[in-house]
């Protein structure tokens, strides 16, 4: 059976070789399976396509997909899953931040009848700051969510051929993979590992592609961001006609003592303008999903691929 391990690059020179090496000494200790490694390469800027190039040249059970821009750090991946061709398909990143020393217990557990095996992080090398920001937030999609999502799944994992195949179907051409996971419902087993901190090169992560996935996770899965702008907007009009009324009555008792002054009224303005300025943006965000939906381009665009059309190598692991 074959085992299809897929890793995204982009600008991972100095890691793509090292990903490579310790997949395939990993894949040994499982020799009843074959494997392939797929990567796909968001238009690197380095020397990571060329690395990729070599690596292929020598080893027909490595595929290479080339794209002719960067799609991003959502599509990409997805479209490499999709190319996949295995009994079982692994999503592996290319920092080393997921240990590719886990894939012989996913096949394990693969093996025994989980279609979805996870892995979880229970704590990380990153800065603690950024790690709490993540947990707290996979916790807050968790509870505002319609579906049950798994709490610091990240997508590392093993997927079933039928859960694969099932996402093909799919016309999600932005897709929140981790959610969609969860929506499918295939039966699936937690692996709880440690995330190492990255050793070479830095994050590709800024503030903004952190946001994206993050509006991204909550805009896909819960309509409660929506109901508490109904709500508030509901909320802060019955106590603008209240604070309207007492002022009415304020100044009708009390015509020559009360002064209601700018204050207030400065105040309130931009309370409420911050407010609007708030739900509207939030609105922007669905929107926002709902375009990108209808557009209908594609995932991604391939320059090239290599080794998709030689065998698998089953018995033999070529030096590179």
């Amino acid at each position: 059976m074959l085992i299809s391990v897929v890793t995204p690059t982009y600008n991972e020179e100095l890691n793509v070789r090292e990903v490579y090496e310790q997949v395939r000494a990993v894949m040994r200790t499982v020799p009843q399976y074959s494997y392939e490694h797929l990567f796909i390469d968001n238009a690197s800027t380095d020397r990571t396509a060329d690395i990729l190039l070599e690596i292929a040249s020598k080893d027909p059970q490595v595929k290479v997909i080339l794209n002719t821009r960067n799609f991003g750090h959502i599509r990409s991946p997805y479209y490499g899953l999709l190319q996949a061709q295995g009994d079982a398909v692994i999503l592996l990143v290319a920092d080393l931040q997921d240990p590719p020393t886990l894939l012989p217990e996913f096949i394990k557990k693969w093996a025994e009848g989980s279609a979805v095996v996870m892995g979880v992080k229970k704590s990380s090398g990153e800065s603690f700051g950024i790690f709490l920001l993540r947990k707290i937030y996979y916790r807050l999609v968790a509870k505002i969510s319609g579906t049950e999502l798994v709490k610091d799944f990240t997508g590392f994992g093993l997927y079933d051929r039928r859960v694969i195949a099932l996402l093909r179907t799919i016309n999600d051409p932005y897709p929140y993979f981790r959610g969609l996971i969860a929506e499918l419902g295939f039966p699936s087993t937690k692996i709880v590992y440690h995330q190492p901190a990255r050793k070479r090169g830095i994050t590709k992560n800024n503030f903004y592609t952190l946001y994206d996935i993050a509006m991204l996770g909550i805009t896909s899965h819960s309509k409660v961001p929506l109901r508490i702008a109904t709500i508030a907007g509901f909320f802060f009009s019955c106590v603008g006609i209240l604070i309207a009324f007492a002022y009415l009555l304020a100044k009708l008792f009390f015509w020559n003592n009360f002064s209601a002054g700018v204050g207030p009224l400065v105040i309130g303005g931009f309370t409420f303008l911050s407010l609007q300025l708030l739900f509207i943006g939030l609105i922007g965000e669905y929107v926002g999903a709902i375009h990108t939906q209808v557009l209908h381009r594609p995932i991604v665009v391939e320059k090239e691929r290599i080794n998709f059309d030689k065998t698998h190598v089953t018995s033999s692991y070529p030096s590179v």
